[in-house]
């Protein structure tokens, strides 16, 4: 099979990312008969329809999805080719690291890893990006080429292998590592006599699945009656009497007087916070960089 050339690449990612072949050829300045014809071209070389082609324009097929994914990192690693050139053996770090990281990672876990990343390797522009963990999540992000490092929820065990969240085609490829074990704790309105008489307030993208076993064995537990849009919503409103919530510690680095924190025993759930990147992103010198003060910061 004959090599997809770099061109070849961003006219693929181009037409998924516009969703169609007339967008794409504005968005690179080509025609819609030369971009058409370099998808047929890349089509042919790698044996597969990447597109499905409609009046609502072109949508990747599942071979498609996958064959953009891979042409964001490759086109990723060209982007950086000149700064890890540069930086190699001169402990300079220089370029955009793209990262993705779930509301609470990104308000409470990122800000000091950064600060020192920054201080130490002015050079570096981060650009972070809040994702929801829902489906895909971050993991999902990191896999599909949009993000050289994600913070992400993992699955229990998880260290060198893929996310729990992920699923992305090739999130099975991605690498990863434990940054911190957090506890699940009940929030409940300050001072109330019987918090586990109250309704359960929740989110979307609580971690519950990770936690199944623990979850079905609570009997005082009742079905959630409030839906949050994520944690610190739900915190605002436990604080306002209107519930309980049960949140992970980084969530409850939000809450104020208006709250009580309970333990939930020895046998409390726990889930797991780390990073997600692929393994040529995990090679390079901004990557690397900022997974060492991660796991200073939460060392």
């Amino acid at each position: 099979m004959a090599d997809l050339l770099p061109q070849e690449l961003r006219v693929l990612v181009a037409v998924a990312e516009s969703g169609g072949f007339s967008a794409a050829a504005v968005a690179l300045g080509l025609t819609q008969s030369a971009v058409s014809h370099s998808v047929r071209g890349s089509e042919s070389k790698v044996g597969s329809v990447l597109f499905e082609r409609g009046r609502g324009g072109a949508t990747p097929t599942p071979a498609g999805e996958r064959a953009v994914a891979l042409a964001r990192r490759i086109l990723r690693m060209y982007e950086v080719l000149g700064a890890e050139v540069r930086g190699a053996g001169r402990d300079t770090v220089a370029g955009v690291l793209r990262i993705a990281a779930f509301r609470s990672a990104a308000l409470h876990l990122l800000p000091p890893a950064l600060e020192r990343l920054t201080a130490r390797h002015p050079g570096i522009r981060p650009e972070v990006r809040v994702v929801r963990e829902i489906g895909a999540g971050t993991s999902g992000e990191v896999a599909a080429g949009r993000a050289d490092l994600g913070i992400a929820t993992l699955d229990p065990g998880a260290e060198g292998g893929a996310a729990g969240t992920a699923g992305t085609a090739g999130a099975a490829a991605l690498l990863t590592g434990v940054l911190r074990e957090e506890a699940y704790a009940l929030v409940h309105p300050a001072g109330h006599p019987d918090p586990k008489s109250l309704p359960l307030l929740d989110w979307d993208e609580n971690c519950g699945s990770y936690t199944r076993d623990w979850w079905r064995a609570q009997d005082w537990i009742p079905r959630a009656t409030v839906k949050a849009e994520d944690d610190g919503m739900v915190l605002t409103m436990v604080g306002r009497g209107l519930g309980m919530a049960i949140l992970p510690e980084l969530s409850l680095r939000e809450a104020g007087d208006s709250v009580d924190i309970t333990d939930l025993g020895p046998s409390r759930p726990v889930r797991r916070v780390g990073y997600v990147t692929t393994p040529e992103s995990a090679s390079t010198l901004a990557v690397r960089a900022l997974i060492r003060e991660l796991r200073s910061e939460t060392g």
